[in-house]
């Protein structure tokens, strides 16, 4: 610890003691009812210090992610419907995690540009040469291909996507990717793809 940090430590121990002293003088008619508050108080800030320790797990139980299982007969990808009604799915686009809003209504694998930058396409360089007519109207994309598109252990290689060169808010798994899988399910609130 530094001389500066020391400093501050002994300057806001100081600060509160001179707080919480003042305040008790000024409470002293009261004093069953100050450390109630006392209590009630240090209750919610390790609470608050539990949650935030605890924030990994809690957040899988309320907010379950996609699961694989992958055997020798097959592998089953079982994805959990978000609070939104959509289905999300992971993958790894040449190396890069990219999250997908699955869309059976579109044709192709769609990447946003800031995700086909992550995952090492230059969007500036591409030449925009095709049209996709979209609920915001036509954009015009560019055709690319994949190196390797991974998802929970299920490698592809060489896959046709496109950039698009508007908006996009998420990238887009359409079914030239899911055509890959031999079952598409969506029932009890989750989507169940089986290859």
């Amino acid at each position: 610890m530094s001389a500066d940090d020391a400093a501050s430590l002994l300057y806001l121990g100081l600060l509160l003691l001179l707080v919480a002293g003042s305040y008790l003088l000024a409470s002293r008619g009261r004093m069953g009812q100050v450390l109630t508050q006392a209590a009630i108080w240090v209750l919610i800030f390790l609470g608050a210090i539990a949650a935030f320790g605890l924030w990994p797990e809690i957040r899988s139980a309320v907010v379950p992610n996609q699961q694989a299982l992958v055997t020798p007969e097959g592998a089953t990808v079982t994805v959990p419907r978000a609070m939104n009604g959509h289905y999300y799915l992971t993958l790894e686009v040449n190396g890069a995690p990219v999250v997908f809003t699955v869309d059976t209504g579109a044709t192709d694998m769609v990447l946003s540009r800031a995700d086909a930058r992550a995952a090492g396409i230059d969007p500036e360089g591409l030449a925009y040469l095709g049209l996709a007519g979209t609920a915001n109207g036509q954009v015009r994309t560019a055709r690319v291909h994949l190196d390797t598109v991974a998802l929970d252990g299920l490698i592809d290689r060489d896959v046709p996507a496109v950039v698009t060169d508007g908006e996009l808010e998420s990238s887009l798994l359409g079914m030239t990717y899911l055509d890959r899988f031999a079952r598409l399910e969506i029932a009890n609130g989750e989507l169940v793809l089986t290859r």
